[in-house]
């Protein structure tokens, strides 16, 4: 089970690490949806020091226009490859030339084109040594699906440009750690997609960069039921006693430290989280409200499973807020900070 891993990413990582992460190459932060907030939050990147370059990218006239708005002072720096971080009200900017003029809180579909040119970059970057990694500002999925492009989501892109079979979303706070079996399915739809070959990938995944990336030397995952009362014996459900616990015994039996699956409805005590390095849950809403519910605006996702390191906002492009002064910038920070951590780890 734990060669489909190897085979699968774990020697690209390896080589992106080898081709630079003890130099200063730069943390790359897309500005995502230029409507929204995500410039406004970029440019509060301005006001860290960080111990490599982070570099926003961006229209450089977009994040002087929304700096003007929101009366921020911030020196914009074109980057042309410093191996020295910027210094306190500087940032560093990368230009992206935007199709449209932007008009605060309107989407427009010419942009899209604008938001998929940053995550392309981004990626190319982190997959040719040219970066750490990236963090991510939001999108707006429903503007470039209607510009004509099919488009699911950061996740997916950085997959499919990654070219590897599965990744697993992980949100995370500084108190937890919750990661997906399935993410953006039907909840009827969940029971069919449990398999025991997702299982596997997923479970793989998980170990991998837990160890590799957190450098958590035997991760304890705890591991949730799908049913009620994980099932009860069957009574409520069969799918822990013929797919899941199977899985999950198999890797026990090789020293790994996972849970038999266990109710979600309480798992999630102080008593069971206190030395676990994370749960996995089996779907999006049974992990995801407890963890944001300890620490919405200040938990970040990190897709794993890619040969770079990924991190992003746990919140949306909020276009009613975006030149306001009243975006919140807490959880990119966060972001970046994780990410910058992971390379710093990896060094």
């Amino acid at each position: 089970m734990q060669m489909h891993v190897e085979d699968e990413y774990s020697a690209l990582y390896l080589k992106r690490v080898s081709l630079g992460y003890t130099v200063m190459l730069p943390l790359y932060v897309t500005s995502g949806e230029p409507a929204g907030i995500g410039p406004d939050i970029c440019l509060s990147l301005a006001h860290r020091v960080d111990e490599r370059p982070v570099v926003v990218l961006a229209d450089r006239a977009l994040l002087q226009q929304r700096a003007d708005i929101l009366n921020l002072s911030v020196q914009l720096i074109d980057y042309q490859g410093q191996t020295e971080s910027s210094a306190l009200g500087e940032l560093y900017v990368e230009h992206v030339a935007l199709q449209h003029e932007v008009k605060l809180g309107e989407l427009d579909c010419a942009n899209a084109a604008y938001v998929l040119e940053q995550l392309r970059r981004s990626a190319d970057y982190a997959m040719h040594g040219r970066s750490v990694g990236v963090a991510t500002a939001p999108v707006q999925k429903s503007v470039i699906n209607e510009a004509g492009i099919a488009f699911s989501g950061h996740t997916e892109y950085y997959q499919e440009f990654a070219g590897v079979e599965r990744v697993v979303m992980m949100l995370a706070t500084k108190q937890l750690r919750v990661a997906l079996v399935t993410t953006h399915l039907a909840l009827r739809d969940v029971a069919d997609a449990i398999t025991t070959e997702r299982l596997e990938q997923v479970i793989d995944i998980l170990l991998h960069d837990l160890r590799h990336k957190f450098k958590i030397a035997k991760p304890k995952v705890l591991v949730c039921g799908l049913n009620p009362h994980a099932g009860e014996d069957g009574y409520l459900g069969r799918e822990e006693i013929d797919t899941i616990n199977p899985v999950l015994q198999r890797y026990r039996e090789q020293d790994n430290d996972l849970s038999l699956s266990l109710p979600a409805d309480t798992l999630f005590r102080p008593d069971y989280l206190h030395d676990a390095d994370a749960v996995l849950a089996m779907y999006h809403d049974q992990g995801l409200p407890v963890l944001k519910s300890q620490g919405f605006g200040e938990a970040i996702n990190i897709t794993l499973g890619l040969p770079f390191i990924r991190t992003s906002v746990d919140h949306g492009t909020a276009l009613a807020l975006a030149g306001t002064g009243q975006a919140k910038s807490s959880s990119l920070h966060v972001a970046v900070d994780l990410a910058l951590e992971l390379a710093h780890q990896s060094i």
